[in-house]
């Protein structure tokens, strides 16, 4: 079996490894935003292909869902002490070497695809590990202060928790950004597409945003797990999110963001028994990735509806 997940943060990465246990022997391809890729310190930041790569691989602090275990920040210290910013993101000193040979690549000419495989390499994730582009795609937000200012996402997210409302959330460069090699390959081999409980405006939605990708998967039996239960985000602030592109918190609402054109399937908590949506069939089930074993769950769940969809 060959399975397409787009995919990105923390509840793509914790799906995915879930996934691996319930369909051990399908072929994974993952489509990884690089729209939250940032450069810092003279170097390329791709939080959500690491988070992917870190979490498949077994290097990734699972209290946090992000970085490296057993990090330090030695480094992250010492610039603080030279006074060079920004202080509000912190990367860790293993975390580091992952950018320095990421970057030390790309200066060397080769793709942001080529390096995600070499990377992935030393971390063995057992999936297809994939950027949705080669270009660079950085989404950027317009925030609600006294400036009406644009700021990288990453400075929304992190320093400012997003918690200054957003006015509009761009991907900038995915209009004229074209899919790396592999990507639309991978989806037209597929025999199913699952979409994760990933952000759908900031991580699947600018994988979205890239022209033909969302096209490609279209054509093809996509099952969607809602990231959104009882009307809130399971994690992270993807209500901020919504509400920036004026669409309502819940899963009835994101499903109909991604329309019945690309999903065939949706998949929502029981806390959303009841919930219907036009032109799309929906399954409840709980959908709390609680530990591995109910990730699996979820993940066998989504495969059988997407078996009885095609």
């Amino acid at each position: 079996m060959k399975i397409v997940v787009p995919a990105g943060g923390i509840g793509g990465a914790r799906f995915l490894r879930g996934l691996k246990q319930a369909a051990p022997e399908a072929e994974i391809t993952v489509i990884g935003n690089t729209g939250d890729d940032i450069s810092l310190f003279g170097l390329r930041v791709c939080p959500d292909l690491d988070t992917v790569m870190y979490t498949l691989g077994g290097g990734i602090n699972e209290e946090q869902g992000w970085g490296r275990a057993d990090e330090t920040f030695a480094v992250k210290e010492e610039l603080a002490a030279y006074g060079v910013g920004p202080g509000w993101f912190g990367l860790g000193d293993r975390d580091f070497a992952t950018h320095i040979v990421r970057t030390q690549m790309l200066a060397a000419g080769y793709p942001l695809s080529a390096v995600t495989e070499a990377l992935c390499d030393r971390w063995r994730p057992g999936v297809r590990l994939i950027p949705m582009t080669d270009d660079q795609v950085e989404t950027h937000v317009v925030i609600a202060d006294p400036d009406r200012r644009a700021v990288h996402f990453q400075e929304w997210w992190v320093r400012l928790r997003a918690a200054t409302p957003a006015l509009s959330i761009t991907p900038v460069g995915a209009a004229d950004a074209k899919p790396a090699p592999g990507v639309l390959d991978a989806i037209e081999a597929a025999d199913l597409v699952l979409l994760p409980p990933s952000n759908p405006v900031v991580s699947v939605g600018t994988i979205l945003a890239v022209p033909g990708i969302r096209s490609a998967l279209e054509a093809k039996t996509v099952v969607g797990i809602s990231p959104i239960v009882g009307g809130a985000p399971v994690r992270g602030m993807a209500d901020a999110c919504l509400t920036a592109i004026g669409v309502q918190t819940s899963a009835r609402a994101v499903a109909g963001h991604y329309g019945p054109e690309l999903l065939d399937g949706w998949m929502v908590d029981t806390a959303d028994e009841g919930t219907a949506v036009e032109g799309i069939a929906v399954q409840t089930r709980p959908l709390l990735m609680t530990d591995l074993a109910a990730t699996a769950e979820i993940a066998r769940a989504a495969l059988e509806f997407a078996a009885e969809l095609r």
